[in-house]
């Protein structure tokens, strides 16, 4: 007999391995009903209430940037020359070391890839780019907090039927005043992560892992 709890199992085992990066959308807009249920879904994310405090009001919000809109205008510029200027830094440090230029071969791709783009993935390539800000304290771990509250609105955003592509470059423009005050946000009391979500092109493959076995070893 199938319980409750075995279907409930198999639905969350099903999402979990649904959950794939996606890279490139449609320009069909999800309600703004959906684009709310992934907020309540990373609103209930764990957070460092040591570090911040019980405070149930004000330890993490959100800003929802339609594609198109002004504010998309504003920020998409201050993204881009972010990244730029991560990669002016990493071709300087990489230039006098050998070891350091070959670690980060992979991300300097990356970054030349986003350089010949004109534009940085994500910001203004899905109907909606999302900010999340989880208010900083200490010790400081609002970074893994983030990290807590993306999985959570992944995992909603795939169990919607919808793509979601993490943002990395956002945590950068914490630093950014510009980027704040058009954000609504104070500067500086803030740690940063973001997503963009909409409908993908296409239908993406579950994702590949090794076994428990290969990964995990048991102590006794």
């Amino acid at each position: 007999m199938t319980t409750k709890t075995d279907q409930d199992n198999a639905v969350l085992d099903r999402i979990i391995g649904e959950r794939r990066s996606c890279r490139k959308f449609t320009r069909e807009i999800p309600a703004d009903e959906q684009v709310e249920s992934i907020l309540h879904a990373g609103l209930h994310a764990p957070f460092a209430a040591a570090a911040v405090g019980d405070n149930r009001d004000y330890f993490r919000r959100f800003v929802v940037i339609r594609n198109g809109s002004k504010a998309m205008k504003e920020l998409s510029p201050l993204v881009f020359e972010s990244v730029l200027a991560t990669a002016g830094d990493l071709e300087q440090a990489t230039a006098k070391n050998a070891q350091l230029r070959e670690q980060a071969a992979g991300f300097m791709n990356r970054l030349a890839m986003i350089k010949t783009m004109g534009m940085v993935p994500g910001v203004g390539t899905a109907p909606f780019y999302i900010v999340a800000a989880e208010k900083k304290g200490f010790p400081p771990v609002e970074s893994q907090s983030l990290a807590h509250c993306m999985e959570n609105m992944w995992l909603k955003a795939t169990a919607l039927g919808l793509g979601f592509q993490i943002v990395s470059a956002t945590a950068q423009m914490a630093d950014n005043p510009g980027f704040c005050r058009i954000l609504g946000l104070e500067f500086g009391k803030w740690a940063l992560m973001g997503c963009a979500v909409g409908y993908p092109t296409e239908k993406l493959s579950p994702s590949i892992r090794p076994s428990v076995g290969e990964v995990t070893t048991w102590l006794e």
